[in-house]
């Protein structure tokens, strides 16, 4: 199994978070994406992925990028332990939960949006504190928080898009703090083990 991640990535950080919940071994292979233009860019990983974005999981003879796509594929194979509730309504509000990151709020401030502000001259920075902003006023109106986590006792998909969201947060100094509910689900997450090692900080690309 290899992963072609980018240590500060939320989205491969978000497949990281999953694999070593999942106790599952993984080559890590880093995919720069900014030097030398982004090496997301260069043909020998285009031609893995057309659409030159990380995380890339190359598995069982298949590839397969975007994270929440690949999240998918991991739970049908590896379902235990799993990242999902079993209730019906309460898988549905997990994955609406990360859905609010993963389609509303990072696709916002991610790397090509600032680079094509910069290039207009734009405040990308002003921006992307904006979006942020919205996106986990939103997460936390939306919460039903009744356990460790953002769903229950366990991890599922909306903590594993939360973490690296408030990552984020923070590069872009938003005060996380203001959302008492959310910030209490991170240091928790923060101490669990898979999130621990998931961590930019501990990645091997990490600068």
């Amino acid at each position: 199994m290899k992963l072609y991640n980018y240590w500060r990535s939320s989205s491969s950080w978000r497949v990281r978070i999953a694999l070593n919940f999942k106790g599952l071994d993984y080559e890590y292979i880093p995919v720069h994406l900014v030097k030398d233009g982004g090496e997301q860019r260069l043909d020998w990983f285009a031609q893995k992925n057309p659409a030159k974005q990380v995380p890339l999981l190359e598995v069982d003879g298949i590839a397969l990028s975007q994270s929440m796509a690949i999240l998918d594929y991991l739970e049908q194979r590896h379902p235990d332990p799993t990242l999902l509730p079993e209730d019906a309504y309460m898988r549905a509000h997990a994955i609406q939960l990360a859905e609010i990151i993963n389609s509303g709020t990072q696709p916002l401030q991610n790397l090509l949006v600032i680079q094509k502000f910069k290039a207009q001259g734009w405040d990308a920075k002003l921006w992307c504190q904006e979006a942020i902003i919205a996106g986990l006023a939103a997460f936390e109106a939306t919460l039903e928080h009744n356990g460790d986590f953002c769903v229950g006792q366990s991890p599922t998909w909306a903590d594993l898009c939360l973490i690296p969201q408030l990552y984020n947060a923070r590069r872009f100094e938003v005060d996380v703090s203001q959302w008492e509910k959310i910030s209490a689900i991170e240091e928790r997450a923060l101490a669990h083990p898979a999130f621990a090692a998931a961590h930019p900080d501990k990645q091997p690309d990490a600068q």
